[in-house]
């Protein structure tokens, strides 16, 4: 009956994670159509990109699985192992993560050092004349993308090589060696260390575009659902195109009529008014166009229809913005907070990467987590969430940088206009960081309860010798688990997650990889706070070239200014009505007269 509850247990876990992959698909799906362009729409860059975030994400998704497995087989009230729970069923739980683990892995490293280059090369060799002429066929283009994706493998190779022949940093003694958790996590074998090589480089790799992309897009995403509203309604852009071109066209006929039989003809002053003026007129008369498309003008009443619920919706969006705000400056603070306890009180400092032991101060996002964590499945959906928003971010980092070289801009990413190559950088772009988002959470958002879940150990003497404590009586006795204690009792009870295990082994080994993931997390909150803040107060501007670019009007300007205007532009779009107020539907609207 025991032995029947804990596989009950585990196998909705597995269960529930089963449903996340699914979310997790049809998450792909959506980001990869949203953000190509169709216009140059690749088949084999569609899938590639479809199952390699999926395969990222279900990566990601994996930690609160790992959490929730080994919090499952001890009871958090009584600081003791549950009955069904003997070392051969944990040590069977930890061996399929462990498969799973390195199965998604092992996949992401095909994906992204094989697959993926291929799928770049393969649409690069593409080209249209040599295909409809015949001179260039598939087996030809296959083996130029394959000989161009060997280098990839060849730099793998490399790095294993580095691994498997560079001593490891983190060998020699020190007193931070003495506690069993941390001599368990030295490699034990040249492969292993070798592997922890690799995973540390790439981390480090993937934290320094965390840093950037991720700490930008943790302010900026919630702050653009805070500005989903368009500053003006696509009804009362219309009625002020309109406007500016009728006094376009009135200005050109004043200097037609004015220069009318001279016999030397126009001025050249006249005529560069002129050529200015027909220039604006075909920049208004495509705005024109553009605002008569966003409105749904010779669209089906289903696309009208569907404009019409998104603009019902927008305050939805506003509230969910003010909500992530929230969860962003949370976040922030537990981030801040986790780094300065383990700056001042780690045990090791930078000899283990910063191993805390145990928090010292309240910190509130690891706090939540061991609270929910008591219902399941309250913890998992909200750590899925958090792990979410952490991607969300990612992305929003990448398209509003977009993909750089030092300050040379080299793919943009916009939705519906990105091309094929951008989406696959971009892809292993996330691929990295998510191996960067892995050990923030981990590590610095929420460490004790990453590690150990809601595991706990008692403290009292057992009756006999060999028995588990018995804490029933003395609740007051019982301790949240803990890397530092070197109790027998907590020895049998705590059983940390394989992430944590595997990341602290990493910086045990490689000190170096250690210290700079750690100091990097300063830098993304520093990245965070300059975008936050700038993104608040931001001066307003209409930038039109947004509109000529794009067929939208986006106003950037801060969350504090022209809240009304905003919701006056979300009514428009719903009743499909303009509204006759000062700096709407005149000629005089805020930089509305194509010269600004």
């Amino acid at each position: 009956m025991l032995a029947s509850a804990g596989l009950l247990q585990t196998s909705l876990i597995w269960v529930a994670y089963a449903v996340a992959v699914a979310l997790v698909l049809l998450v792909a799906i959506i980001t990869t159509f949203t953000w190509q362009s169709p216009h140059e729409r690749s088949v084999t860059v569609s899938i590639v990109a479809i199952v390699s975030l999926t395969s990222l994400l279900a990566t990601v998704f994996l930690l609160p699985v790992d959490i929730a497995l080994v919090s499952s087989t001890a009871s958090a009230h009584l600081g003791a192992k549950k009955d069904w729970a003997t070392p051969e069923r944990i040590d069977g739980i930890l061996l399929t993560l462990k498969v799973v683990y390195y199965t998604l892995y092992s996949f992401d490293a095909l994906l992204c050092l094989i697959v993926i280059p291929f799928a770049y090369f393969w649409y690069e060799e593409y080209d249209e004349v040599e295909e409809e002429e015949g001179t260039s066929g598939a087996g030809a283009r296959f083996w130029k993308a394959a000989k161009y994706t060997l280098g990839f493998v060849f730099l793998v190779l490399i790095l294993f090589l580095l691994g498997f022949f560079v001593p490891a940093a983190g060998s020699g003694n020190g007193k931070h060696l003495d506690l069993d958790y941390f001599k368990r996590l030295l490699a034990a074998n040249k492969g292993e260390k070798a592997l922890t090589f690799g995973v540390g480089l790439l981390i480090t790799l993937g934290t320094f575009l965390y840093t950037l992309y991720t700490g930008a897009g943790l302010a900026l995403l919630p702050v653009s659902l805070i500005k989903s509203a368009p500053s003006i309604s696509a009804p009362q852009l219309s009625a002020t195109i309109a406007t500016d071109l009728e006094h376009n066209r009135e200005l050109q006929r004043q200097i037609e009529m004015r220069n009318a039989g001279r016999p030397d003809g126009m001025s050249q002053k006249d005529r560069r008014e002129l050529d200015a003026l027909l220039r604006e007129e075909r920049t208004l008369v495509r705005r024109e166009r553009l605002a008569a498309e966003t409105r749904g003008d010779g669209r089906s009443g289903v696309f009208r229809a569907w404009t019409k619920i998104q603009a019902f919706f927008r305050p939805l969006k506003l509230l969910g913005g003010i909500l992530l705000l929230l969860l962003s400056i949370l976040v922030w603070a537990s981030m801040l907070i986790t780094g300065i306890d383990k700056a001042a009180n780690s045990i090791c400092k930078e000899h283990c990467g910063y191993i805390l032991g145990h928090i010292n101060v309240f910190q509130p996002v690891n706090w939540i987590f061991v609270q929910s964590a008591k219902a399941f499945p309250v913890d998992y959906i909200l750590m899925a969430l958090l792990v979410l928003f952490f991607f969300g971010s990612s992305i929003t980092g990448i398209a509003t940088i977009g993909i750089r070289f030092l300050w040379v801009r080299v793919f943009q990413i916009k939705k519906g206009r990105t091309s094929p190559q951008a989406l696959l950088i971009a892809t292993v772009m996330l691929a990295l960081i998510i191996l960067a988002i892995n050990y923030a959470i981990a590590m610095i958002v929420a460490p004790q309860y990453a590690i150990y879940g809601t595991q706990t150990f008692c403290v009292n003497a057992p009756r006999h010798p060999g028995e588990q404590p018995d804490c029933r009586e003395h609740r007051d006795m019982v301790r949240p688990c803990s890397e530092v204690f070197s109790e027998p009792a907590a020895k049998d009870v705590c059983t940390p997650t394989v992430m944590s295990t595997f990341l602290n082994r990493v910086t045990i080994n490689w000190p170096v990889f250690g210290a700079i993931d750690f100091w990097a997390q300063f830098a993304f909150l520093g990245v965070f706070m300059v975008v936050f803040v700038t993104s608040l107060f931001r001066t307003p501007r209409l930038n039109l070239s947004e509109l000529d670019e794009e067929a939208e009007v986006d106003e950037e300007e801060g969350l504090l200014a022209s809240t009304g205007r905003r919701f006056g532009a979300t009514w428009g779009d719903i009743t499909g009505r303009t509204k006759n107020r000062n700096g709407y539907g005149t000629g005089g609207g805020e930089g509305s007269n194509g010269r600004g």
